[in-house]
């Protein structure tokens, strides 16, 4: 354990957990919303199993998809996810959580959250998949498992600071979506296909495909946010 530590990437802990909290904010309100209808001495229940059934779903996934990202054209398609997901990130979205049923049982509540978790994870699961890559291959599940499980209690215990936190500085979320264009365009250059094509990338080639990705996201991003905002006042 001392040495996983010792050996560990920080940065890449760092941008796992700044995912998570940016893509995981709605598995908070999804809880919550699954909780809301059980007793109140139940309702502790449903956050605790739901949250454990969570993270056990979103490693299964993320492994799988650490060994799905080796097969050609995926890291193409998943960086394209990411950038979607980026722009989306940007762009004001109004009740977004108006279908999400609340359980009366706290097994109800808990299979709501693990259905709403597995459909919601896609974008989340690429992304911290996409940052595990640049890691050592002996650590990255590990990096993966531990990222999660510092970040899953904030999602869930703290989600109402990190929300007042993003409505007080909305650069927070801006750096997010910046965050899942450079990844994204790390993981353009590095697809089998690319690198069969055109060869290992330089660290440059690399570092100019991530900082378009960063730039691209932002830029259309606040285009398409700015766009929504005017329709919604001339409305």
């Amino acid at each position: 354990m001392l040495e996983f530590l010792q050996t560990l990437s920080w940065a890449a802990v760092f941008q796992i957990i700044l995912i998570d909290i940016l893509l995981g904010g709605d598995n908070a309100v999804v809880i919550a919303l699954a909780c809301r209808n059980l007793p109140a001495k139940q309702r502790m229940q449903g956050i605790l199993w739901g949250t454990a059934g969570a993270i056990g779903l979103r490693v299964a996934l993320i492994a799988f998809a650490l060994t799905l990202l080796t097969i050609p054209y995926l890291k193409i398609v998943g960086a394209l996810l990411l950038v979607w997901v980026g722009i989306k990130l940007l762009i004001p979205d109004e009740d977004a959580h108006g279908n999400v049923k609340s359980g009366t049982t706290v097994w109800a509540a808990v299979k709501t959250i693990l259905i709403a978790d597995f459909v919601m994870s896609l974008d989340n699961v690429i992304a911290i998949a996409g940052v595990a890559q640049g890691a050592n291959p002996d650590h990255q599940l590990g990096l993966v498992i531990f990222g999660l499980v510092v970040s899953v209690p904030i999602i869930i215990w703290g989600s109402t600071l990190v929300l007042k936190l993003i409505d007080r500085y909305p650069s927070v979320v801006t750096f997010g979506a910046a965050l899942l264009g450079w990844i994204a365009g790390g993981m353009l250059v590095t697809d089998i296909v690319i690198v069969e094509q055109f060869g290992e990338p330089s660290g440059t080639v690399k570092l100019a495909a991530e900082v378009a990705g960063a730039v691209l996201i932002v830029l259309v991003g606040r285009l398409l946010a700015k766009r929504k905002r005017a329709a919604v006042a001339d409305a």
